[in-house]
C-alpha cells in the first residue's frame, strides 16, 4: 500500500474528538448502551460526528473543524446538549475521566462492526481493556513537510499534556498512583509510542512503505503513537490526553495545544534532534505517575524542574499567541485548575477520601460532565 496524499487544511485550525463512558444510573457501574444511545443520536442534528468505540459501553463525539476556542467550546456545547438529552431518555448517564473506577474489562463486549472484531481477534483481552477514555486534538497543517515538523516539535510538550488531562486515577477499583492509568494500556500495544524521527514527507512514506512490506502495517490507523500524522485530514494528531470531566477544560487544553503549535510555528524556539527523545519515556511516565508534580528533564539543557514549572513557563511564553488566537481565557482557565486541584485525577481523589464510594465519584462525574456540577 502506498502512503495517501496529505490532505489541505487550514493552519492551526482545531479538531476535538472525546471518548465517554456511558453508565447506569443505579450503581453507575458501565451500561452496554451505545447501540441505543447511537439510535438516538441518529436523529439529532449536531456539528460534528458521534460514533462507536471498542466496547458497547463507550461512544466518541468529534467536532467539526474549529478555527479557535470559543468555536471549539460552542461545538461541543452543542454536542453535549443532544447528547445528555438522549442520554436521560434511556435513564444512563455519560460521563468523561481516563477510565471508569471500577469497571470491570472482563464484562465489556465488542461493538459489533468488522474492524473491531478484527483488533479483537488481534489483540485478544487488551481489546476489552481498551475500554479507557481518551481526547484527540487534531492541528491543522498547511503541508506534509510542516506537519511532521510541528510533530516533532510538539513531542517535547507531551508531559504538559498528559498532566494536565490526567482524570484515571483508579482502575478497577483500586487507586494505581497514578494520574494517568488510562496510557498504561495505551503504552501495551505493540505500535504505539513515538513517531520515528523524519521530518520530510518523502522519507515518511519511505518508512510507511517499509513497515507495510513487513505486513504489519495496512493503513495510519494502524499507529498508536502518541502524535502521528493524519493525511486525511490534513492535520497532526495529539492522543496522549485522558477525557476531561467537562467541555470546558476539554476546549481549553485543545487551545492550549494550538498556542504551542502557533509559538513552534512561527517563533521556532527549538531547533530539532534525534536526542531530543532521550528523555521522552522518563518525562512520560513522569507525567503519567505524579502530574503536575513530576520531573521535567530539558531536553537540551538537562534542567530538571517540576511540570508545573515548566508548563506555566509555556504558558507565558505563548501568551501573545494566546491573544492572537482569542485562547487567553483558555488560558486562564488552565492556571485556575493548575492552582486549585492541577487536574482531575486530584478531584476524583479528593471525591473518593470524602465519599468513600467509586460510584460517588461517577456520579458526580455524570453531574460535572452534564455542566449541573460546577467546582
Amino acid at each position: 500500500m502506498t502512503l495517501e496524499a496529505f490532505a489541505t487544511s487550514q493552519p492551526l485550525t482545531l479538531g476535538v474528538e472525546l471518548e465517554l463512558g456511558i453508565v447506569n444510573t443505579h450503581d453507575y457501574d458501565l451500561s452496554p448502551s451505545a447501540v441505543d444511545l447511537l439510535r438516538l443520536m441518529n436523529k439529532r442534528k449536531i456539528p460534528g460526528d458521534v460514533k462507536p468505540e471498542m466496547t458497547d459501553s463507550m461512544i466518541e463525539l468529534s467536532t467539526g473543524v474549529c478555527q479557535n476556542y470559543d468555536d471549539a467550546l460552542s461545538q461541543l456545547t452543542e454536542i453535549r446538549g443532544a447528547l445528555v438529552d438522549c442520554a436521560r431518555k434511556l435513564n444512563v448517564g455519560l460521563c468523561g475521566g481516563g477510565t471508569h473506577p471500577f469497571q470491570d474489562w472482563s464484562e465489556r463486549r465488542i461493538f459489533n462492526t468488522p474492524r473491531f472484531h478484527m483488533l479483537s481477534e488481534l489483540y485478544g483481552y487488551l481489546s476489552k481493556q481498551f475500554t479507557i477514555f481518551g481526547q484527540h486534538v487534531h492541528v491543522g497543517c498547511p503541508g506534509p513537510d510542516e506537519a511532521l515538523v510541528l510533530l516533532h516539535g510538539m513531542s517535547r510538550f507531551i508531559p504538559h499534556f498528559i498532566a494536565l488531562s490526567a482524570s484515571s486515577p483508579y482502575v478497577q477499583g483500586t487507586d494505581t498512583g497514578f494520574h494517568s492509568a488510562r496510557l498504561n494500556s495505551v503504552f501495551a500495544f505493540p505500535l504505539s509510542g513515538r513517531a520515528p524521527f523524519v521530518t520530510t514527507w518523502d522519507d515518511f512514506g519511505t518508512f510507511f512503505e517499509k513497515m507495510t512490506r513487513t505486513g504489519v502495517v495496512k493503513s495510519m490507523k494502524d499507529f498508536y503513537w502518541d502524535i502521528r500524522p493524519k493525511p486525511e485530514f490534513g492535520t497532526i494528531e495529539v492522543r496522549v490526553l485522558d477525557t476531561p470531566l467537562t467541555i470546558e477544560k476539554a476546549a481549553a487544553l485543545a487551545a492550549y495545544i494550538q498556542c504551542v503549535g502557533s509559538w513552534l510555528s512561527k517563533e521556532k524556539p527549538f531547533e530539532l534532534a534525534e536526542d531530543d527523545y532521550l528523555v521522552y519515556t522518563f518525562n512520560r511516565f513522569q507525567a503519567c505517575r505524579f502530574g503536575p508534580d513530576g520531573t521535567f528533564v530539558d531536553p537540551k539543557t538537562g534542567e530538571h524542574r517540576t511540570l508545573r514549572e515548566d508548563i506555566l513557563a509555556t504558558m507565558a511564553a505563548t501568551e501573545q499567541h494566546a491573544i492572537d488566537l482569542k485562547a487567553d481565557t483558555a488560558m486562564r482557565y488552565l492556571r485556575s485548575e493548575l492552582q486549585r486541584f492541577g487536574n482531575d485525577a486530584t478531584w476524583a481523589r479528593q471525591v473518593q477520601e470524602r465519599e468513600y464510594l467509586l460510584a460517588e465519584v461517577v456520579r458526580q462525574q455524570c453531574l460535572r460532565w452534564s455542566g449541573e456540577l460546577v467546582v
